[in-house]
């Protein structure tokens, strides 16, 4: 038996993996560090992509190196795949049947095989899907690298290269979710399914909440940086801001700190009702700051206009006046102590805070290690080696996660073998037992707030469960984390509002509870236990509901910093991105998306819940899964994080001047003045001799290469590159941005997820319930054959249906108005929609 742990929750599924690069490898890592059972089928000359990383990617395999373009070869894949309840590949559409293993044939056979493909476009986008879509061909193609954050489009770094691999994490969160969302419904129907998740369809889903239009936004949710992006461009001035003149546009609470060991100290607290206040305190100066005139204002949901001054502490963006006079004096105090004392004080004071760390610290801190975040595991290859840790695990099993097998090589023979250990069991398929969506009458409540855990719930909602929002009675944070972040993140679900502290409240939690099959939270432990969500005292409350948590810092193993609270940003403080980013310690730099982590974090939930789903109908079992920001910056670093004796540099492409990884993939500029992405490898410089006006690339020295390629661009207009380019089948892009793939590829709302518009699909609703026309992301990453997926409804307002959802569970009218007379409950925060 390899690597299936009876205890986790995915034992006994067998998989064949044909994945190459990250994405589809990816997908079979998370789904063997559950317990399945995977044979990695590889070419006979080894990994398309050579890397350490591959030691991560591939734990918990078998490899079998066939040829699949020989008969003896196609036929051993063939009868590998004959075992296997699921299959994955990641090239490009139709390339796996032109070899000869057809995905629908296959399931015309087997009916029960669940097959999932993670192309670089869809399938159905006739203009994308034959290109050669490397990672960065992806990422340019959707506008990752144009307008990449407000900092450095002031700073004038555009595009800007980042050398993530955001495409490929985010289709394998979202591959290996919707892979076991269809596993546990083959549990119920008997019948599998065909999924599809392009990557390009995939990174958009990460950058829902950039590429949202809200038309006529009120002025009180600019930032200083937008208003002076927007004043640039309208009087014609350069983006030419310097770092440091930047700083001084950044909310307080939203920034980096020079500290007394030179070590720089990342505060990210602007938009609760308590943590700025927290966050002055543990400082010293927040009494200092009231005496001058700072306020908390105490219903910040009413219209600006009827503020009794111009700010208030715990909301974002604060006005320049305060935003300068705090950030002046928060850097005088942070001066005084170590970045080490800071992040004592600040952690165990509840207030979202931590010290930059490169990449390297990250993978070698005790924490990382204590908690299971960073692991060890020998490679065959490189030896001991240091590794991320589970992204995805379930409460009770995590442990048997956290000692992984290493990859092995193996003969067919032995991984035929290996797969018929196991036994399949799978009900046959029963018209009773019919369903519309993987989760068709599925009960979710949602306890989340920002953006992970809120996503998570909202991403079931797409495949058919009702998914209700709870949230307190009175708001703990300010309108941006709530009502324009909830744009994106509660559609399709209803909002109730009720505070679980009061006696009625916390009846209507209760009942809630009890009413449901699934609960996501992102809290800390203490906080999970205090409100009766435990493993024991959930039993006793609902002993058939599955809990899941998603938090900032845990692992599978409890440290001392588990029960930190933090956001995206401070986990791409302390595992080194925006080290990497801005390239230095004294220059650090947010990576610009929102939802960089949080959004894949919440793809990870899903995926625990998948999980645990699946064990519950397939083991009996009732699980509580777990996902962290922490633990998902490991697969968002994939190709970096690890660590063995005799490793050279940790010296991953960094800084804001970075363009590309090499000559032959970086940015170009062109005759038409605009940007492509060349992104080729030395294996392809025969495929320039077909270029006309690129043909002598290979005979030209290599440090020449760039001015060559350089001079040569500017011959002729982006277009006409990309067509000579693609012509000989080298990977290139023109750097699209998202305002235009919007623009282009919106329609007015019509009722479909937008999954048959290829690769980029949005939905306008001129009439949305926020009172503006919205234009936003369709619910579109994730194809089926069989399992339906649902157009979400748009985001109603909080509190909306708190009613008819106490109606549901039992109580009358004269009971809920003095519910809501009591303060218990609430049936809105606010008298508009979107608070002027």
């Amino acid at each position: 038996m390899y690597c299936s742990f009876s205890n986790l929750p995915l034992y006994g599924v067998k998989v064949v993996d044909f994945g190459q690069y990250i994405a589809g490898p990816a997908v079979g890592m998370l789904l063997g560090d559950l317990g399945a059972t995977i044979v990695k089928i590889d070419p006979p000359t080894g990994p398309m992509w050579d890397s350490p990383a591959n030691a991560a990617l591939n734990r918990n395999k078998v490899i079998v190196n066939l040829d699949l373009k020989t008969e003896d070869g196609l036929a051993k894949a063939r009868d590998l795949c004959a075992q296997a309840d699921m299959i994955i590949e990641n090239f490009r559409p139709g390339k796996l049947a032109k070899l000869g293993l057809d995905f629908v044939q296959m399931r015309a056979e087997r009916p029960e095989l669940i097959t999932l493909s993670l192309p670089g476009f869809a399938s159905n986008d006739e203009a994308r899907r034959e290109q050669r879509a490397f990672e960065s061909v992806v990422a340019a193609s959707s506008g990752v690298f144009t307008d990449m954050g407000l900092n450095r489009v002031l700073m004038g770094f555009n595009p800007s290269f980042s050398p993530l691999p955001l495409a490929s994490a985010y289709a394998a969160q979202i591959g290996a979710s919707s892979a076991v969302l269809a596993l546990q419904s083959r549990q119920i129907t008997g019948l599998g399914d065909q999924i599809e998740v392009p990557l390009a369809a995939a990174v958009m889903e990460g950058l829902c909440y950039n590429s949202i239009s809200v038309a006529d936004m009120p002025e009180r949710y600019l930032t200083q940086r937008e208003v002076e992006i927007m004043r640039r461009r309208t009087e014609g001035l350069p983006m030419n801001v310097t770092y440091e003149d930047l700083q001084e546009l950044l909310d307080p609470f939203f920034r980096s700190y020079m500290c007394k060991d030179g070590r720089m100290f990342y505060v990210v607290c602007p938009s609760h009702k308590h943590h700025a206040k927290r966050c002055l305190e543990i400082l010293g100066i927040y009494d200092e700051m009231v005496d001058e005139g700072l306020t908390s204002e105490e219903d910040t949901y009413k219209p600006y206009a009827e503020w009794s001054s111009d700010t208030s502490l715990g909301v974002y963006p604060m006005p320049k006046f305060w935003a300068d006079k705090l950030a002046e004096r928060m850097k005088e105090v942070f001066m005084t102590r170590t970045s080490h004392e800071w992040q004592r004080m600040f952690g165990r004071g509840g207030v979202p805070a931590a010290p930059q760390r490169w990449l390297q610290e990250w993978v070698n801190d005790e924490y990382a290690e204590q908690s299971g975040l960073m692991i060890d595991v020998y490679d065959p290859e490189y030896g001991e080696m240091t590794q991320p840790g589970p992204v995805v695990w379930l409460e009770e099993s995590g442990e048997e996660s956290l000692a992984p097998e290493p990859r092995r090589w193996v003969s067919f023979d032995e991984a035929m073998t290996i797969l018929m250990k196991h036994r399949t069991e799978i009900p046959a398929p029963s018209e009773a037992n019919a369903q519309d969506g993987w989760l068709s009458g599925l009960r979710v409540l949602d306890l989340c707030n920002v953006i992970a855990g809120p996503h998570s719930a909202c991403y079931l909602a797409r495949f058919g469960a009702e998914v209700i929002k709870l949230d307190p009675s009175q708001p703990l944070y300010d309108c941006w984390n709530t009502v324009i972040y909830g744009l994106s993140q509660m559609r399709g679900k209803r909002s109730i509002l009720a505070d679980m502290k009061t006696h009625h409240g916390r009846q209507v939690f209760e009942d809630l509870v009890k009413s449901v099959d699934v609960i996501v939270w992102n809290a800390p432990d203490t906080q999970i236990k205090r409100m009766g969500l435990d493993a024991e005292s959930l039993r006793r409350l609902n002993p058939n509901a599955i809990f899941c948590k998603l938090d900032c810092f845990s692992g599978v193993r409890r440290g001392v910093r588990t029960d930190y609270i933090g956001y995206d940003d401070l986990v791409q403080a302390v595992t080194g991105i925006m080290l990497r980013f801005g390239g230095a310690m004294d220059r650090p730099e947010e990576h610009a998306h929102v939802g960089t982590i949080d959004v894949m974090c919440g793809f990870g939930g899903a995926l625990s819940v998948a999980a645990a789903l699946y064990q519950k109908y397939r083991h009996g079992r009732i699980g509580r899964g777990r996902t962290s920001l922490a633990a998902n910056s490991g697969l968002l670093q994939i190709p970096f994080a690890y660590d063995y004796r005799g490793r050279g540099l940790f010296d991953e492409p960094s800084g804001p001047e970075l363009n590309g990884y090499d000559d032959l993939s970086r940015f170009y500029w062109t005759a038409s003045g605009t940007y492509i992405l060349l992104s080729a490898y030395e294996s392809d410089l025969a495929r320039f001799r077909e270029v006309d006006g690129l043909s002598d690339l290979p005979d030209i020295p290599v440090d020449e290469r760039a001015a060559f390629l350089a001079t040569a661009f500017q011959q002729h207009p982006a277009t006409e590159w990309v067509t000579r380019l693609r012509a000989a089948d080298i990977g290139v892009a023109i750097c699209d941005n998202i305002d235009a793939l919007r623009s282009e590829n919106a329609r007015p709302t019509d009722g479909t997820p937008g999954t048959d518009n290829g690769s980029y699909s949005f939905s306008t609703y001129a009439d949305h319930p926020c009172g503006h026309e919205v234009t936003q992301l369709d619910p579109y990453g994730v194809r089926t054959t069989r399992g339906q997926v649902c157009a979400l409804s748009p985001s109603e307002k909080f509190g909306a249906s708190t009613r008819s959802v106490l109606k549901e569970l039992g109580y009358v009218d004269q009971a809920i108005d003095a519910m809501i007379r009591s303060g218990g409950v609430s049936e809105s925060w606010s008298a508009e929609y979107l608070p002027s």
